[in-house]
């Protein structure tokens, strides 16, 4: 459909050795031709599927004591994590001065339970898990890319670059990614224009045609985490 680009397959280096431990080392990876959604999905499409198939997602639902042994039982109610900025300066070896856990958070409840998406319909659906993504996905006809896939599509074409879109993060000052700007996590100067998710569309598209593959939201992969320097298989995808 329109709201598809096809992804030429081809071979590029994955990962980086100057960032997140996780991301080295940079390796070869081939990947095929694929399809890809233009962006990511949106509160209004996944109402659409909600409401054709009645479903729950995990964060509707009361979590299951059999995996939590000894959890108290108000923290197995319908909940999900939030971003909660502090007011200073915090320990950041510790996520739980930012990260919260929110009863009533799911993605009609985005920033809390007294919260709606009645004005966020063109925003990226959150609170989304794994499962979600994955029956979203089935019943729209789709599914999820790879990592290798993922990265490759949004690295739009271009080798070797810091940036989906080349060497500088705000080309003549001009920011292209919903990120942050100040000192993480307390000051937020949202100088992109955004202080939470920005409309999907809301940034020029990569060289393939796809908008906001950095910044705004986390997104699904069907891969499980694998140290990148033990990979084996240097073709089409990190299993």
């Amino acid at each position: 459909s329109e709201d598809m680009v096809f992804i030429p397959g081809g071979a590029f280096r994955m990962g980086s050795d100057d960032h997140y431990p996780e991301e080295a080392p940079a390796h070869e990876v081939t990947v095929d031709g694929f399809w890809m959604s233009r962006c990511a999905v949106t509160n209004a499409q996944f109402k659409r599927f909600v409401d054709a198939t009645g479903y729950l997602t995990l964060a509707e639902k009361p979590a299951d004591p059999a995996r939590y042994p000894g959890a108290k039982p108000e923290m197995l109610v319908p909940s999900s994590v939030m971003f909660k900025r502090p007011p200073g300066r915090v320990d950041l070896s510790n996520h739980y001065n930012w990260w919260v856990y929110v009863p009533g958070a799911d993605w009609r409840h985005p920033r809390g339970p007294s919260s709606n998406i009645r004005k966020l319909m063109d925003h990226p659906v959150v609170h989304v898990a794994f499962e979600d993504a994955e029956a979203y996905a089935r019943w729209a006809g789709l599914e999820l890319p790879t990592e290798a896939e993922w990265e490759f599509a949004a690295r739009g074409g271009l080798a070797g670059a810091e940036y989906a879109w080349g060497s500088e993060m705000t080309p003549d000052g001009r920011h292209l990614a919903n990120t942050w700007q100040g000192e993480f996590p307390w000051q937020n100067l949202s100088a992109d224009g955004f202080e939470w998710t920005a409309p999907v569309g809301a940034f020029p598209p990569n060289g393939y045609g796809l908008h906001e593959m950095t910044g705004n939201v986390w997104e699904w992969t069907t891969d499980w985490y694998q140290d990148h320097g033990k990979i084996r298989k240097p073709c089409c995808t990190m299993a």
